[in-house]
């Protein structure tokens, strides 16, 4: 019966303040959907990180007048190097290096129509053991006979991805502006409702109501506007995914450089930023309650 009677009030009072509901259920949706949005990029760097550290090359570049020789002493250096992975030297010619060159940049054909099949220099892709002892082989080999230049791919997708790593950083500050806001609003939505039901918590404390009796209904309007705020921002997950990561989607022509984005990884959005929006939502009642609102 109890439960009836608070289940009927949190209604009761949603309804009564629909205007000021309904905004608090967008602003958690749109900030709800910032932090999840922001979960799941932070997630998506973190295993492309994983993904292309795992693959990460040196490339030695060798001269235009390199000999035989000078090329065959340095394969077999390479390949005999501890700090060099087994099997981890790939031999690229300039033919190659050209046929490459076209296929990644075919979407461009007047890039690839300035570079001749001569510019590009043949090299030694070099997979390490530990792709941090670059320095290491940096220094052993180049002043080798033959050796242009040596430039490491860590050290490229590093710049990436501290771009990348403002982006996450970005999109949860802007997450927790938007939940500041939401949080002011949930507060003065039940100080509005509080105030409104005044003399009704007035007759249940004289009558003996205990607190938790009296403030559970203004607790669960917040926690039921989070909830509802919740499964909005994961529908917007659910449609970013779509037209975005899905088959046909904006960025699948970029699945050969970003890693997909995991479809569980969007639904396990949904219980996260349900239990968020409910935890936080229901701490911020209570505490509102508690020392703003006398009731």
């Amino acid at each position: 019966m109890r439960w009836r009677y608070i289940l009927s009030e949190v209604f009761t009072g949603l309804w009564r303040n629909v205007t000021m509901t309904i905004a608090m259920i967008i602003t958690m949706a749109l900030s709800l959907g910032m932090l999840g949005g922001g979960i799941l990029l932070f997630w998506q760097v973190d295993r492309m990180e994983k993904f292309f550290f795992a693959r990460v090359e040196v490339s030695i570049f060798l001269k235009a007048d390199i000999t035989d020789e000078q090329r065959s002493a340095l394969d077999q250096e390479l390949r005999a190097d501890p700090l060099v992975a087994t099997n981890g030297v790939t031999y690229e010619s300039r033919e190659e290096a050209y046929n490459n060159f076209k296929q990644l940049y075919r979407d461009s054909p007047d890039l690839v129509e300035s570079v001749k099949p001569d510019t590009l220099p043949e090299s030694f892709r070099v997979k390490l053991k530990d792709p941090e002892k670059f320095k290491e082989i940096s220094e052993r080999y180049k002043d080798k006979a033959g050796v242009d230049d040596i430039v490491d791919q860590k050290e490229l997708l590093g710049r990436v991805f501290d771009i990348l790593g403002s982006l996450q950083t970005s999109a949860l500050l802007v997450a927790i502006f938007m939940g500041v806001a939401a949080l002011l609003l949930v507060a003065n939505t039940i100080q509005v409702a509080a105030y409104s039901k005044r003399r009704e918590v007035a007759v249940m404390k004289l009558v003996g109501a205990s607190n938790w009796f009296i403030q559970a209904p203004f607790v669960l309007e917040a926690v039921f506007a989070g909830l509802i705020g919740s499964i909005i921002a994961f529908g917007f997950l659910m449609i970013g995914w779509w037209v975005l990561f899905s088959k046909g989607g904006s960025l699948e022509s970029l699945e050969t450089v970003l890693t997909p984005v995991e479809w569980t990884s969007v639904l396990l959005m949904l219980p996260i930023l349900a239990g968020i929006s409910a935890l936080v939502s229901a701490v911020t009642g209570w505490v509102t309650l508690r020392f703003y609102v006398r009731v």
